[in-house]
């Protein structure tokens, strides 16, 4: 999952003179820009070019022998009475070794991040299912993760700094997928509520960047030196012109650059722009892909002179695509082969025993590569082999032989063996999915002329996925892929921290309005359009409307707002509108009559602000130019 950034400028605006979370700290005492990502942080002091980079220690866990990892792995652990008890690899590593008995009785929950995409009536109510089946509130899982980054960052930064920071001195920036929906985004603040990164009553502290942006935003300081060009040799039917297969090695000496370039904890941020960037002009066009665990997500940016800011071209695109389609599959064809009520005993019953079991499946789905010769070997653990004879009567072995899945054997050290054909059928329908999404991108008028792919995001590194989108558009544009792609976002979002503004304009994913009769709100189905679906709007722009209390004495007016995913709605009951959320506004006491004039109307006029990557809004009393309390609430329908 990405991680949250924290900052400490008190505001966007005071940063303009990047699930992540990065710290900012000003002068005289350095300022912090967090952004702690669910799988990792980086911080960076205002006052400094470094942007440092999560310790492995530890108390952050270990890790997996012979595989490179910066980011932790999604997991949490809670007590049998719900508290929490540990993050990551440790998490894992802990639960792992519990005996099964009382492992049953513990709450793991791992790669919960989609759950929140793929909610469509998210709430503060929503659950998340752990693996022994009991439930917990995702409002609670994802606090419990975020306070734990929280405390680990702190404690850091307080390492590196002798000035002694106070709260309002952070600013945290949490990722999120581009893809994600209002209620999604502001689930996450929620969260960052209840963990006590920031305070309620200064939101401003808290940014929440949208993750495509953050590598984009990164990309801008690339030098050539620190990316792996895809384009750079010519592809035919993925042969060189010389009929010869010069990829398979081109790839395997990409992955051996991305592990190698992972060592570094600190990332030296470069004034000014990098030579790719040099190459663009004002207009140029790019693509940003990033292909992460749960998600992908397509964002397509147009260069703006001479401020070198972005502006975002079409809405952000992709959907659930992620590397864990891939274990899914594998989860998938298990089943197949044991039978689906074996897997789900085994999974309750030894819940231990199938993360011993994932875990040795993630280290050979990374060395999966195209072309590979030789079978790959998934080791199963003993309490799976005794399990299946216990419960069917027979033998693994025997399970396979009567199988259909003819790619899949058995090695008599006790182990998979997994063609190259088989794992292709587990990668393919997660490739073909991103790979479509690219494809019918690209395709778009307002895509055309790209300059670059910038791919990016944990996926990314899988020479699986690399050389199906080498192959798909390697001919229209260039495909370029950071060296440090698992941490691009993390990066990024530091220096979105540091300079919110650099995204001028952004591109609404839906039409949003509310119900209005006589230019009034009312109780009918006319909806009044604030923004259309794909419309540009700017950072900063607004849209206003005013609004009266329908009686006298009234404390409080609520508004409901609907969205649609198309333009052309008339309707509240149009096809596609759904009602997404709530306009509070609280109503302060009225002045005395003889302030307020005789007969005077009361009007409240608000302002939403569409620009951002959250929705927000604020409202002024104009009978007194007083600010009126206003909150828009996407979680409790």
């Amino acid at each position: 999952m990405q991680a949250d950034d924290l900052s400490m400028p008190s505001s966007p605006t005071t940063a303009r003179s990047e699930c992540g979370i990065t710290p900012l700290t000003p002068s005289p005492s350095p300022r912090v820009e967090l952004r702690p990502k669910m799988t990792g942080y980086a911080f960076s002091f205002t006052d400094s070019e470094a942007i440092h980079m999560m310790k492995y220690e530890p108390a952050l866990g270990g890790g997996d022998p012979g595989v490179a990892n910066q980011k932790s792995p999604t997991c949490l652990l809670l007590t049998p009475d719900l508290r929490f008890h540990s993050f990551g690899f440790s998490a894992r590593d802990f639960y792992h070794d519990l005996d099964p008995d009382e492992a049953r009785h513990w709450l793991y929950l791992d790669k919960f991040k989609m759950k929140i995409h793929s909610t469509s009536d998210l709430s503060m109510e929503t659950e998340l299912e752990a693996v022994n089946g009991r439930k917990v509130r995702a409002i609670e899982v994802f606090a419990h993760a975020l306070r734990f980054f929280r405390e680990h960052a702190i404690k850091e930064v307080k390492e590196q700094s002798s000035s002694v920071l106070e709260g309002e001195e952070i600013r945290w920036v949490i990722t999120v997928p581009a893809v994600w929906r209002q209620p999604a985004k502001q689930f996450m603040r929620e969260a960052a509520y209840l963990a006590g990164l920031v305070s309620p009553d200064c939101p401003e502290q808290l940014l929440i960047a949208l993750e495509p942006e953050a590598a984009s935003i990164y990309c801008r300081k690339l030098r050539l030196h620190q990316v792996i060009d895809l384009s750079a040799q010519p592809i035919t039917n993925s042969l060189g012109m010389d009929g010869s297969r010069p990829f398979d090695s081109s790839f395997r000496q990409a992955r051996e650059q991305l592990r190698r370039s992972r060592h570094s904890r600190t990332f030296m941020v470069e004034s000014g722009t990098g030579e790719l960037w040099s190459e663009l002009q004002t207009g140029d066009r790019y693509v940003v892909a990033d292909c992460g665990g749960g998600t992908v997500d397509l964002t397509v940016h147009q260069i703006e002179q001479p401020q070198g800011t972005l502006k975002e071209l079409y809405k952000a695109s992709g959907g659930p695509y992620g590397a864990v389609g891939v274990d899914l599959a594998f989860e998938s064809m298990l089943c197949q082969i044991f039978g689906e009520d074996f897997i789900a005993s085994f999974k309750a019953q030894r819940p231990a025993a199938w993360v011993d079991l994932s875990i040795a499946f993630e280290a050979r789905k990374r060395t999966a590569a195209p072309g590979r010769a030789n079978a790959l070997n998934i080791c199963l653990p003993f309490s799976f082999i005794d399990f299946y004879r216990r419960h069917r009567g027979h033998s693994v072995e025997a399970a396979l032989r009567r199988s259909s899945m003819n790619m899949v054997k058995w090695s008599s050290q006790g182990m998979l063996r997994l063609t190259q054909e088989a794992m292709n059928e587990l990668f393919q329908p997660t490739i073909q999915n991103i790979v479509r999404h690219i494809e019918e991108l690209m395709s778009r008028a307002e895509v055309q002329g790209v300059r670059f792919l910038f791919l990016v995001g944990g996926f990314a590194e899988s020479p699986m996925l690399q050389k199906a989108i080498q192959r798909s558009v390697g001919r229209c544009c260039r495909v370029i892929i950071p060296h440090d792609v698992g941490l691009t976002i993390l990066k990024g979002a530091v220096l979105f921290g540091l300079d919110p503004t650099v995204v001028r304009v952004r591109r609404c994913p839906l039409t949003y309005g509310l119900l209005l009769k006589d230019g009034r709100e009312w109780c009918t189905d006319v909806l009044d359009r604030f923004v259309c679906v794909d419309q540009s709007v700017a950072l900063g722009e607004v849209v206003r409307r005013s609004y009266t209390p329908a009686r006298p004495g009234q404390r409080k007016i609520i508004i409901n707002i609907y969205c649609s995913p198309t333009d052309d709605v008339l309707y509240v009951s149009d096809p596609g509108v759904r009602r997404c959320g709530t306009v509070t506004l609280d109503l302060p006491d009225m002045p005395c009559p003889g302030e307020a004039g005789e007969g005077q109307r009361r009007e409240i006029r608000a302002s939403m602000q569409f620009g951002d990557t959250e929705i927000k809004v604020t409202a002024v009393d104009v009978l007194t130019s007083r600010s009126v309390r206003a909150a828009i609430d996407f979680l409790s329908n």
